[in-house]
C-alpha cells in the first residue's frame, strides 16, 4: 500500500519512508496499516483501541492511542512537532494524510 511517502508492507508487516524501513513495534505497526488503509478519514480513539489493541467496544482510558501516536510520530514525522502523516483532529481523532 502506497501513501506518498510512505509505503506499507502488509506480507512482512514493514512500514517505509522515502523508501527506508522504519524501526517499529507490532503495535506502531497496526496502527501505521489502519490509519493508511483508511487514508483521509478520521479515526476516533476508541476506533483505534478496537481495530488496533482489538478492544471491542473499549470505553476505558484510551489516552493510550495517543502515547502510541505520539512515539509513533517520533520515529515516522520529519518533525513530530509539526506532524504531516498522522494529525490530530481535535475532539475526533486523528487522520492519516500523506
Amino acid at each position: 500500500m502506497e501513501v506518498g511517502r510512505v509505503s506499507v508492507d502488509t506480507q512482512n508487516m514493514t512500514v517505509y519512508k522515502d523508501g527506508m524501513p522504519l524501526d517499529l513495534t507490532q503495535r506502531e505497526y497496526e496502527l501505521v496499516r489502519v490509519l493508511a488503509s483508511q487514508r483521509g478519514q478520521v479515526l476516533s480513539r476508541e476506533a483505534l483501541m478496537e481495530q488496533v489493541w482489538n478492544y471491542e467496544g473499549y470505553v476505558g482510558d484510551v489516552r493510550a492511542v495517543d502515547v502510541a501516536i505520539r512515539r509513533l510520530r517520533e520515529k515516522l514525522e520529519d518533525d513530530p512537532a509539526d506532524p504531516k502523516f498522522i494529525v490530530t483532529r481535535r475532539g475526533l481523532g486523528y487522520v492519516f494524510s500523506a
